[in-house]
Parts: structure tokens; sequence; C-alpha cells
């Protein structure tokens, strides 16, 4: 199966066709800066871009930095406070017309890395970090994920 796999960050929102069977990304990825105002509206419509680039009417998995629950986003540190409390999901799927699934980037990281990497047959605790505008964490016990961590906002 292939989805469209986008990752809102602090500073850019990338973008590529990827084969969720093989965990790997089928193009090259596409870029564009984060806009300085990034309310939830400005970020859609630069993720409407991305799929208008790759002329994509399929399935789009998005990760945001952020809490995220059932699409619901409860945090925003790196991105404008008005993502919180927004239904991310509904609103991209409003504008782009197609099914669109949402996560902490951290933990979509954290999935792949115990389906296609590092991670792989390893029981017990994991901890994956990801470094970037801010610093993300995914938990894993005995291969099952602890959703929306968020270590890196730990004081």
């Amino acid at each position: 199966m292939t989805v469209l796999g986008i990752d809102i960050g602090g500073s850019g929102i990338k973008g590529a066709p990827v084969d969720i069977k093989a965990g790997r990304l089928l193009t090259d990825r596409f870029r564009i800066p984060t806009p300085p105002n990034a309310t939830p509206e400005a970020v859609v419509d630069i993720v409407d871009q991305i799929r208008v680039f790759f002329k994509w009417d399929g399935p789009v998995g998005c990760t945001v930095p952020a809490r995220v629950e059932n699409g619901l986003v409860r945090t925003a540190t790196n991105i404008h406070g008005d993502w919180v409390n927004t239904q991310i999901d509904d609103l991209m799927q409003e504008k782009m017309g197609c099914p669109v699934a949402i996560l902490n980037d951290a933990d979509a990281a954290g999935l792949a890395s115990m389906r296609f990497g590092a991670g792989r047959n390893i029981n017990g605790v994991v901890l994956l970090l990801t470094i970037g505008t801010g610093i993300g964490s995914a938990l894993f016990m005995d291969g099952v994920l602890i959703p929306n961590t968020e270590f890196g906002h730990l004081t």
C-alpha cells in the first residue's frame, strides 16, 4: 500500500509517497519551509500544495510535533498556539478530500524503527529520540508504543 507521507516540522514541511509495506520513500521528498505564522490553516494550505505537487488523491499519513489524540492536537511547542484543540485530521480531510491519519512525529519515527529499523525484534523498553527543531521521543514496552511521551518537554 502507498500513502503520501507528510512531516510537519518547526522549520519545514516535507512529503513524499511512501511504500508502507517496505518502509521506504518512492521518490525524493518535496520540502516547503514552515511559514512564520504556522497556524493550522496556513500549514494545511502547504500540506495541500505538497499533495498537488505529487498529484495525490489517496490516503495521507501526517506527523506533527505535538501530542495528538485521535486527530485532536493537545500541545503546540514549535508550532503556532492555535494548534491546541484543533481536530487537524478533519481540517486536512476537508481541504484535500483525502483520508488523513495524524500522529505525533516521534511516535511515527519510533513505529517505523520498530518495524523496519534498529527496534525490530527488540523486547523490553525501547526509547527513540528525534532531534530537529525540538527533541521528540517515542517509548515502547515489549513492542507496544506508549504514545505522546514528549520527553523533550520535561523540565
